[in-house]
């Protein structure tokens, strides 16, 4: 059942979203989606709210939550305490699928060492950008000295240059990143809806940011429920505009109906 009466649409900013269905089938960005950001990617705090609201969501949605984020899944799962979620990391690099069977990103192409080598000489001084190594990916961080949006930026179409054509840069909030070009949130959700227990929902995505453009979009062709949280300009046709009232949107999910069966009337004959 789509979750939309009509199919030709112009994206509708600052509307709430439908009142949310254990039928529907979620998928959850981390940062600024579910938790706030910090000045850097180690600093965010995840409390006990957050962790009890996703768990509740996952059992009355019979196990179809996933949270999609750029970070890996084994940071992720540091924060939340738990190893046992549906998850995409990496921008939908690798893939935990709801029986735990773990897909791994594939290996880095030779040209990265080359690039991890440019960026360490030239950052080298520049103590308010950070570089995070994702392995597979790099992201240069500016949070902490937004002034320098231009010259991240441009740091790192210089390091593009220098990697193969496997690679492309995706900007975020305060963050530019270096990433092989199949990396996509679309695609990880594209591949959970095609497994149980998320298979013929209706899909739900939350996302506050540039990298989970791809998600909206994937969830609109599929005449989902796609949610930005804050401003901007996006695909999404709803919005929330914090991560306040993204877990207080997710509290509203009630528990669903509890269908009692009773057995027929059996009809006596006389002795």
């Amino acid at each position: 059942m789509s979750a939309h009466a009509h199919d030709e649409r112009t994206p509708e900013r600052f509307r709430r979203p439908p009142k949310p269905r254990s039928a529907w089938a979620y998928f959850v960005d981390f940062d600024g989606t579910l938790v706030s950001f910090a000045p850097t990617p180690g600093a965010v705090q995840v409390d006990a709210d957050v962790k009890a609201m996703i768990a509740r969501v996952s059992q009355l949605s019979g196990g179809a939550l996933a949270i999609i984020s750029g970070r890996a899944i084994a940071d992720v799962d540091a924060m939340m305490g738990t190893s046992k979620l549906p998850m995409a990391g990496l921008h939908g690099l690798e893939r935990r699928r709801a029986d735990g069977t773990h897909l791994r990103p594939p290996s880095e192409g030779a040209s990265l060492e080359a690039v991890r080598s440019f960026l360490r000489t030239a950052l080298r001084g520049r103590t308010q950008l950070l570089l995070e190594d994702k392995g597979v990916s790099l992201a240069l961080h500016y949070r902490v000295a937004p002034t320098l949006s231009h010259y991240a930026q441009r740091i790192m179409r210089l390091a593009l240059a220098r990697a193969d054509g496997a690679y492309r840069l995706q900007t975020g909030k305060c963050v530019v990143e270096l990433l092989p070009a199949h990396a996509n949130k679309g695609d990880a959700i594209r591949a959970f809806m095609s497994e149980p227990p998320f298979a013929g929902r209706v899909p739900v995505f939350i996302g506050d940011d540039d990298t989970d453009e791809s998600a909206f979009v994937e969830v609109n062709a599929r005449k989902g429920v796609s949610v930005k949280v804050g401003g901007g300009n996006t695909m999404a046709y709803w919005s929330l505009p914090d991560v306040a009232s993204v877990r207080e949107w997710l509290h509203t999910l009630d528990t669903p109906p509890v269908v009692h069966h009773t057995l027929p009337h059996r009809h006596h004959a006389d002795a």
